[in-house]
C-alpha cells in the first residue's frame, strides 16, 4: 500500500502507473478503524479496480466541548488494517494541508443537514461537506463509499454531489454490528465495561419500536414508549428518537402509518451513555 502525506505526494501517486487509468474507489475515514470501516473498503473494491482511503481527523466537524482533543488515534494500526483490507493508497494529510493559512470557505448543503445531528451539532455537517468536497477534488474518485450507520451523513453527501456536479458515484454500505446489535463505532472504545453491557439495548429497543409501528401502533405512541424504554435502560439523556423519511429526512406523519409510508420510514436515535454518544438507525420494515 502506498502512503501520501501531502497533496503533492497524493497527486504523484494518483498519476503513477499503478493507479492511473484504473477506476478508483474512495473511503474517507477519521481513523480508529474497526470492522465497519474495513467493510467499506471491501465494498469499494467491488465497485472499482483500485481503492484509496484517507485518514484525517477533521477539526471543522467538531463543536465546542466535543472530543476533538481526545478522539482515538492509532495510525500505525490503522495503516496495517487498510493494507490487510487490500487498499492500494492511503492519504494521510495534516490539518494545515487541508486548511492552509487563510482558508475560509465552508459548504452548507441545506435542509437535509438541519434535523437530527444537525440540530444539536450545528457545525457538524458543514464541516463534513467542506472536507469531503476538498477530498473529492484531490482524490478524484469514481466511487466513494459511506456507511449507513451515519445515515444522515450519507444523504448529506449525496445532496452535495448532486448539487455541485462532483461526478462521484456514492454507495451506501450496510451497518456492521457487534453480536448484541450495537453498531460498530470508533467511539465505542470510550464505553466502560458496565456501559458496554447496556449499549446493545439501544438496537433492541429500536427494533421493538419498529415492530410496534409495523404492527399498527400509531407512531407517536410507539416513539413515546421507545423513549421510556431507553431511559429505563440507562440510555439517557435521549438527544433524539425520531421517525423520518429515508429519502430526505422529512418527518413522517404522526399517526398510524400506511404500508407505503412504513416502507419509506426510518427510525433514528441518539443517546448518551456515560460520556459516550451513541447513534443508530434502521428501517421500519
Amino acid at each position: 500500500m502506498d502512503l501520501a502525506r501531502s497533496q503533492e505526494e497524493l497527486q504523484k501517486l494518483l498519476n503513477s502507473n499503478k493507479i492511473k487509468g484504473s477506476s478508483l474507489g474512495f473511503v474517507p475515514t477519521m481513523g480508529a478503524l474497526h470492522k465497519g470501516h474495513l467493510s467499506l473498503c471491501h465494498v469499494a473494491s467491488r465497485h472499482a479496480e483500485r481503492v484509496c482511503a484517507s485518514i484525517f481527523i477533521n477539526p471543522r466537524q467538531f463543536g465546542p466541548g466535543e472530543d476533538l482533543a481526545t478522539y482515538p488515534q492509532d495510525t500505525q494500526a490503522d495503516l496495517a488494517k487498510l493494507e490487510g483490507a487490500g487498499v492500494d493508497l492511503c492519504y494521510l494529510p495534516i490539518p494545515e494541508d487541508i486548511y492552509p493559512l487563510g482558508y475560509s470557505t465552508t459548504v452548507d448543503v441545506g435542509p437535509v443537514a438541519r434535523p437530527l445531528d444537525g440540530s444539536s451539532r450545528p457545525s457538524f455537517f458543514s464541516g463534513i461537506a467542506t472536507v469531503v468536497t476538498k477530498l473529492f477534488n484531490r482524490v478524484r474518485p469514481d466511487v466513494a463509499v459511506f456507511g449507513e450507520k451515519d445515515y444522515q451523513q450519507l444523504l448529506v453527501i449525496r445532496r452535495l454531489v448532486a448539487d455541485l456536479d462532483l461526478g462521484v458515484k456514492i454507495v451506501g454500505a450496510p451497518i456492521v454490528r457487534e453480536e448484541d446489535g450495537l453498531a460498530m463505532s470508533s467511539r465505542n472504545r470510550y464505553l466502560t465495561p458496565p456501559e458496554r453491557r447496556i449499549a446493545g439495548e439501544l438496537n433492541q429497543i429500536m427494533a421493538k419500536t419498529c415492530q410496534r409501528i409495523e404492527g399498527g401502533v400509531p407512531a407517536p405512541a410507539a416513539l413515546a414508549q421507545g423513549r421510556e424504554d431507553l431511559e429505563a435502560a440507562g440510555l439517557r439523556p435521549v438527544d433524539y428518537f425520531e421517525l423520518r423519511s429515508s429519502v430526505d429526512l422529512s418527518p413522517m406523519p404522526e399517526r398510524e402509518l400506511r404500508r407505503t409510508e412504513m416502507e419509506e420510514a426510518r427510525l433514528f436515535a441518539a443517546v448518551m451513555l456515560g460520556r459516550t454518544r451513541l447513534i443508530d438507525n434502521m428501517p421500519v420494515v
